[in-house]
């Protein structure tokens, strides 16, 4: 293997997927629709799996220390462990949604695939009761999560660092567009 090439082809990759024009938009549309979530009194809230959750986790975390934007993740082991037990691991999300959410509130559902049943369970029960969501997907272009959100972020690749890699760079500079820099304090 060249290692040169595979690097040099890599990170052309996800240059191709930062640069896109219609991602830019869609950064400015999510934008506006956390913004009103935030004057109408309503908070975020993030959900995926795996390294998926991890980014929701960060963003979350994010967006209220640094944006100023109430938000919360359902990373928690003992609501997933219980949650799944009770209404099945396909049902946890949107069970944490019925629990927590509210119709002034967005949901940001994070998937590479776009196939995970918990993830598009929860976008349905969302959309069906009056709270916003965007989405965060990968692999094929009509996933069911890429076709499920208010607004939806999808990468056309099928590698699993890629899109998460790229997820996280979208939800950040949302983040970041929102407070109006790039760099800042800590505090």
């Amino acid at each position: 293997m060249n290692e040169n090439k595979f690097l040099t082809d890599y990170f052309d990759e996800c240059a191709k997927f930062i640069s896109d024009k219609d991602i830019i938009q869609s950064c400015r549309d999510a934008k506006t629709m956390i913004l009103k979530t935030r004057e109408s009194g309503g908070k975020l809230m993030f959900a995926g799996n795996g390294a998926s959750a991890s980014i929701a986790n960060h963003a979350s975390l994010d967006f209220t220390k640094q944006a100023k934007i109430k938000s919360i993740n359902f990373n928690e082991s003992a609501l997933i462990t219980a949650f799944s037990n009770d209404f099945g691991y396909e049902n946890w999300i949107q069970k944490a949604i019925e629990f927590y959410g509210d119709d002034k509130d967005t949901l940001i559902l994070i998937s590479s695939s776009g196939q995970s049943s918990n993830v598009i369970n929860a976008a349905k029960y969302a959309i069906c009761n009056g709270i916003n969501v965007i989405t965060f997907s990968g692999f094929d272009s009509n996933n069911p999560l890429s076709m499920s959100g208010d607004i939806n972020f999808w990468l056309d690749s099928k590698a699993y660092n890629i899109i998460e890699g790229i997820h996280q760079i979208w939800l950040l500079s949302i983040c970041d567009l929102i407070i109006g820099k790039k760099e800042y304090s800590v505090s």
